[in-house]
């Protein structure tokens, strides 16, 4: 009587932690599977992977360090729908710059507008490297960097070895962060419809970008319907010049980028991806 006694405490004592875990965690296993749901019209692990590691084995082609890199893509909720790396393992890559990713596709997807939406520019993507600019000291968007930050309980959960893989611990979560670096992406179908956001981390920020568009373009996910660049897209912005007063930089448009991006190549290969890589069809016209 006493074992079977015993027996039922253990069993009532693992039923009270489950529930209180539930309790503290509400919401995850919904979060699981409205990610299964949403993300259903964003590209699979597999697809997502093939692609980065084909954009990533030209380094020459992309500026930067030549380093192997991760990619996140969130569904238009925020939620994390995949991550993966172009590298052998997961140690092939920096280790901080899997959440880094997870924050640039966070933020390209909350700060862009799809087909029809916006005042003056309807439809207005921004991507990551259009926002360093505008959150300097003086800046129209300062003080954004700070506003939603990591979620530590999703960003560090979990089995490091499933890190890049189909289980990551982040997917199916909303991890948040901002980063204004270039790297991260807004993801357009042929409707001009905002389905979510790319993240890349690994490189210099310069070649991130770089490999985020060409990642994008791939996917057929570039249907921007309007951007604040010189071409009318969300490409980076060299505009930053020399304060004569403070000797800081300055971006003259208001949304531009460092220029210094481990030297002038990644920059010429950034401003020719319009050309290089058009995006798609703009749904206005």
């Amino acid at each position: 009587m006493a074992s079977t006694g015993r027996h039922y405490a253990r069993i009532l004592a693992a039923a009270t932690l489950i529930v209180l875990f539930w309790a503290v965690h509400p919401g995850w296993s919904q979060e699981e599977s409205d990610a299964n749901r949403v993300c259903k019209d964003l590209p699979d692990h597999e697809q997502l992977t093939e692609i980065l590691k084909e954009v990533v084995k030209d380094p020459l082609g992309n500026g930067g360090l030549g380093n192997d890199l991760w990619a996140t893509i969130v569904n238009r909720d925020g939620v994390v729908c995949m991550v993966t790396f172009s590298g052998e393992e997961r140690g092939s890559q920096w280790p901080g710059s899997r959440v880094i990713s997870a924050q640039k596709a966070t933020t390209a997807n909350a700060f862009s507008l799809p087909k029809g939406a916006g005042g003056a520019l309807p439809g207005l993507a921004l991507s990551t490297a259009n926002l360093y600019a505008a959150v300097q000291p003086g800046g129209s968007f300062f003080g954004l960097q700070f506003s939603l930050p990591v979620d530590p309980r999703v960003a560090y959960r979990g089995n490091p070895k499933n890190h890049g893989e189909p289980k990551d611990p982040m997917v199916g979560r909303r991890v948040g962060g901002i980063d204004v670096t270039g790297g991260g992406l807004g993801l357009y179908d042929s409707q001009g419809d905002l389905l979510g956001g790319l993240g890349v981390s690994g490189d210099t920020s310069c070649t991130d970008h770089v490999v985020a568009w060409k990642v994008r373009d791939a996917l057929a996910l570039d249907h921007v319907p309007v951007g604040i660049s010189p071409t009318g897209d969300d490409n980076i912005i060299f505009d930053m010049k020399a304060d004569p007063a403070t000797g800081l930089a300055v971006s003259q448009g208001g949304f531009g980028h460092p220029h210094d991006c481990a030297g002038v190549p990644v920059q010429d290969l950034a401003r020719e991806l319009p050309q290089s890589h058009p995006i798609g069809a703009n749904p206005k016209k």
